[in-house]
């Protein structure tokens, strides 16, 4: 019994030094993935192997068996188990196996996304593919086949119909249901390496170590920067943004790893369907506005600007935005940020502001006087950016007093001189509109530059529709303040 035991623990121990060797190999095959820029089909393939190896390890410890097989009796046992009713239908998400109760014959899979081939296509090695996955394959500028690493004499793909056939078929047998993707087709397509791949960065991103979590979040930046299917497969597990929004709440003073957790959120709020879950976790808007307003570097902040900016895409987070306090802090940064984080807070103002009730707290944030003080500075790299956001604004009466009080016409007028593009100029030109409906004074002061330089004429003939509608309303208006001048005396 004594040797029984100890050969036990042996094997055991053995067991969990192959796991540990695995789960390193894998590491350093996702590190591999995450700098491949070309795509290399050999390391997806080989982190598969490795996966596969470690799941198979695990398997068997669970029943027992120190080996890497499990016994003939215990599998026939599990088929008989996993044969479904005949009344019964699963229904197969086409990005994924089918579930084990429905043994699914390997042939029938698509070697690039490990499901079930929906459209079989033969390429010229003679290996079969999914028409979508192969088609992916190729449009990157592959020209090799994928399994056998063949060069491909050509890249036409002839339909498989015996394997489609016996697809169809099976599904019949087996009550199964193929479903369309969900991703939009200029979103690529999931593969089976890159599942491997994030299955490993949440494992990761869960792990009680802070430099493996610190390491992931980084990871998680760099993927959801150049790839799609990672946006998308971020968004689709329940756990990877909630996951990420709590380690950002405890950055503290890291730095780094707040630059690294915003700007993958940034990157995740791309991906449409990913707007709406951000936006409605309890944290996320406000771990995104604390960052605008203690982000630490310069481009945490502008990073944090550019996802508020993103996500305000959707009304529902306009609203929500704008009432969980982001216009005050978005104004300072577009007052005191550097230009690449003035454009972002400028952007994200100005598709907050698309809703009413926030253009009045941007002007009680002080915005007008923001967006002139840049529309003034000649040297500025957000004037145009900022005159956008200043005609927007002007159409609320609150901000065309500000804008009055603040000084707007005679830096209004400055900038139509320098004959800036068209569409500043007509946005200029709907500013100085808006402040002569409410302040004939400054009506005077436009008629004085119109006298001397004939500037808003020069609009009226040569500007867009817009800007010549609105500067034929101040030419009519200073007509008729002249006339009544004239009169009243």
């Amino acid at each position: 019994m004594a040797k029984s035991g100890a050969a036990e623990g042996s094997v055991f121990d053995g067991r969990r030094m192959a796991e540990e060797e695995r789960k390193k190999e894998l590491r350093r095959l996702v590190e591999a993935i995450m700098e491949d820029d070309l795509g290399r089909e050999e390391v997806y393939v080989d982190a598969e192997r490795v996966i596969a190896a470690l799941r198979e390890l695990r398997v068997c410890a669970g029943r027992g068996l120190p080996g890497g097989k499990s016994s003939p009796a215990t599998s026939g046992q599990e088929r008989k188990q996993e044969k479904p009713a005949e009344d019964s239908t699963v229904e197969i998400d086409s990005g994924m196996a089918a579930p084990a109760k429905v043994p699914v014959p390997k042939h029938f899979l698509c070697p690039l996304s490990s499901a079930i081939m929906r459209d079989p296509v033969v390429v010229s090695s003679g290996e079969t593919f999914d028409r979508a996955y192969i088609q992916e394959w190729l449009s990157s500028g592959k020209r090799t086949c994928p399994r056998t690493q063949q060069v491909l004499s050509n890249t036409i793909l002839t339909p498989n119909h015996l394997v489609r056939d016996m697809i169809a078929q099976w599904c019949n047998d087996n009550g199964v249901i193929l479903r369309q993707p969900e991703n939009h087709e200029n979103e690529g397509l999931i593969t089976a390496g890159d599942r491997s791949a994030f299955s490993t960065l949440m494992a990761d991103l869960c792990s009680p170590s802070h430099p493996f979590r610190n390491q992931a979040v980084k990871s998680l930046r760099q993927l959801t920067k150049r790839s799609h299917s990672f946006r998308a497969m971020a968004g689709e597990n329940p756990a990877a943004i909630p996951q990420l929004l709590s380690i950002l709440s405890e950055a503290g003073d890291d730095r780094e790893l707040r630059e690294d957790a915003v700007t993958a959120l940034l990157n995740l709020s791309i991906h449409e369907p990913n707007k709406t879950q951000i936006g409605s976790e309890s944290s996320g808007i406000a771990l995104l506005i604390e960052s605008v307003s203690f982000g630490g570097s310069m481009s945490t902040r502008g990073n944090a600007a550019a996802a508020l900016f993103s996500l305000a895409a959707l009304d529902s987070n306009k609203t929500k935005i704008g009432k969980l306090g982001a216009i005050p802090p978005l104004v300072g940064l577009l007052g005191t940020g550097e230009p690449a984080a003035k454009k972002d807070a400028a952007s994200a103002i100005f598709n907050l502001c698309v809703m009413p009730e926030n253009r009045a707290r941007a002007v009680r944030a002080g915005a007008v006087h923001a967006c002139l003080a840049e529309i003034a500075d000649i040297s500025s790299a957000v004037a145009d950016e900022s005159l956008s956001l200043l005609a927007l604004l002007s159409a609320d009466q609150e901000a065309a007093e500000a804008a009055s009080e603040g000084g707007g016409v005679p830096i209004l007028l400055n900038f139509l001189r320098q004959g800036k593009g068209a569409k500043s100029t007509e946005n200029a030109v709907v500013v100085l509109h808006a402040v002569c409906l409410i302040d004939r004074r400054k009506l005077r002061e436009v008629g004085e530059e119109e006298t001397q330089r004939g500037t808003i004429s020069e609009v009226a003939f040569g500007g867009t529709a817009r800007a010549m509608r609105k500067a034929v309303w101040i030419l009519e208006r200073l007509k008729k303040t002249m006339h009544s001048d004239r009169h009243s005396y």
